[in-house]
């Protein structure tokens, strides 16, 4: 739910300042879908999403008829589909060869100043600041900053209109526009290039104290006799599963995605329960692995007739 409020807040947003109503949009990255049915559903004409992982099926909505999915990835030989709004979110940070994607997606739009790209990515400032090492895993080719990310689209030919932190700082949006007929770089405001220089260098310590005081809460939970259960699956789950070396100390993951239920974790076995099964298993220690969703999470378990100790990264 709470990320449902997010999304729909931004769909909404987006739509009124950027007048995407009766629009094309585009988005790189889709997943299942549920971003372009929101926009579709809220007055966007037509959209079309690319993501190789996409599911038929999985987003049947009453606007099904003007969204249309392309089981690829956005490369080269779809430069001919041109839209109105480019949004790519949460996919960025995935691709290898950045700047040439980033390049590509500009060269798309050719000279249509009209045409706004939106990309949202993981804030790196906020990781290294708070010692999220939970968020650093393979799967992320890159890390952006403020700085970072403004420079990269500067150098591939936007003018940047705008980078703001979302969702409690935790994503960052980059707003920009094709660079007709030069750039003009990017604000300095942006430059963060100093400060993120000193968090990286002292990221080692400091993240080696937070592993040191996460294992011992778990360890120390388990030799008590005290059941843990980590909520949530995905990949800061494993991140921090696999960080901190934890098995046997804890059995359960919850997840309230049904389709992740009766699967386990990679790497460290946890089995992934519903929440309805913390009815009889009634954890003394849950720890959250986004703090987000902490009150989310705390009312479900007070519905669930438990009170156990709630604790978030």
């Amino acid at each position: 739910p709470t990320f449902s409020k997010f999304h729909r807040r931004l769909a909404a947003n987006l739509i009124e300042r950027h007048a995407l109503r009766g629009k094309k949009v585009i988005e790189i990255g889709c997943g299942k879908g549920e971003f372009l049915a929101l926009l579709t559903e809220m007055g966007v004409g037509e959209a079309v999403g690319f993501d190789p992982s996409h599911v038929p099926g999985r987003n049947e909505g009453p606007n099904a008829d003007r969204i249309r999915f392309v089981q690829d990835f956005y490369s080269e030989k779809y430069m001919g589909e041109s839209g109105d709004f480019i949004c790519c979110k949460m996919t960025l940070e995935h691709i290898h060869p950045t700047f040439d994607f980033v390049a590509m997606v500009r060269r798309s739009i050719g000279d249509r100043r009209d045409c706004l790209t939106y990309f949202l990515v993981p804030n790196a400032y906020r990781i290294v600041r708070d010692i999220a090492f939970e968020d650093v895993y393979y799967e992320h080719c890159s890390y952006f900053s403020r700085g970072s990310l403004a420079r990269l689209f500067a150098r591939a030919g936007f003018d940047i209109r705008q980078v703001s932190a979302e969702y409690d700082g935790q994503y960052l949006a980059i707003e920009a526009s094709p660079s007709v007929p030069t750039p003009r770089g990017y604000r300095p405001q942006n430059d963060d290039l100093a400060e993120m220089t000193a968090l990286v260098a002292s990221f080692p310590d400091r993240c080696g104290q937070k592993t040191h005081h996460w294992r011992h809460v778990v360890r120390e939970a388990a030799l008590a006799g005290r059941k843990v259960v980590l909520w949530g699956s995905g990949s800061k789950a494993v991140s921090f599963l696999t960080t901190l070396g934890l098995g046997g100390e804890i059995e359960h993951c919850v997840d309230i995605n049904p389709y992740r239920q009766g699967c386990f974790m990679p790497i460290t076995a946890q089995r992934i329960v519903s929440p309805d099964f913390l009815r009889s298993y009634r954890p003394d220690l849950v720890i959250v692995m986004n703090s987000v969703y902490v009150p989310e999470i705390s009312e479900m378990l007070s519905d669930l007739g438990l009170s156990p100790d709630v604790r978030a990264l």
